[in-house]
């Protein structure tokens, strides 16, 4: 059952995110921040694609135990491309708001990007493990999560500054990312039940990329 479902849900999640990312790049008619949105969708879709895909496979074949290096590979690209996300993401917010300066306000995000790949690298990480230590699962997630906690901030402000009604919610949607996302990384191992909060943080990310879709649809001409 297990299997199914999320075979069934990941398929659609995939699909839906890539088709949605394509589409908003081929319509955003030279609007720089929807193509850049819609690359963002592609890129989400992809990267995770790296770790759906071998999981649904080993859903439904020889078992989870049977896939660790394919599984481990799909979230050492998928912690990289997550990275990218949030840089692009960044940058949405300014073409969005029309941001000039904030020199430290970039330092801060491309830096932190920057020492969560860094550290997504390191081999102590134990990617293609069984036995991945816990402690730098939550090393290379510190940068992560404030640069998570930067860009809550920044559109959080910026849509409550120029009533950005299509973008009121943006915010949300990563504090909903990242509230799912923590207690998988720190207690999963443990309590495998806890990895079903990869749903909701999915479907989180799915509400980030309807909000671009559905703005550049009113916006672009």
């Amino acid at each position: 059952m297990q299997a199914v479902v999320e075979t069934v849900f990941d398929s659609v999640y995939l699909i839906s995110v890539i088709t949605i990312g394509i589409l908003m790049i081929r319509k955003s008619k030279g609007n720089h921040q929807f193509t850049m949105f819609g690359i963002m969708a592609v890129l989400l879709g992809s990267g995770d694609a790296f770790h759906l895909v071998p999981r649904a496979l080993a859903l439904c074949t020889t078992g989870l135990e049977n896939f660790t290096v394919a599984l481990g590979l799909g979230k050492w690209i998928t912690s990289v491309t997550m990275t990218i996300f949030y840089v692009v993401l960044y940058h949405v917010w300014r073409e969005r708001y029309h941001v000039i300066g904030r020199k430290i306000t970039t330092v801060a995000i491309y830096g932190l990007a920057g020492i969560r790949i860094l550290l997504c690298m390191m081999p102590q990480n134990a990617w293609l493990s069984a036995s991945a230590p816990l402690s730098w699962g939550i090393y290379r997630n510190i940068p992560f999560a404030l640069m998570g906690i930067l860009i809550i901030v920044l559109f959080y402000q910026s849509a409550k500054k120029n009533n950005d009604k299509a973008f009121r919610w943006m915010w949300l949607t990563i504090v909903l990312s990242f509230a799912f996302y923590i207690p998988v990384v720190l207690w999963a191992d443990v309590v495998p039940m806890i990895g079903m909060l990869m749903i909701p943080k999915t479907c989180a990310y799915v509400w980030t990329v309807l909000i671009g879709y559905k703005a550049m649809r009113k916006e672009v001409a």
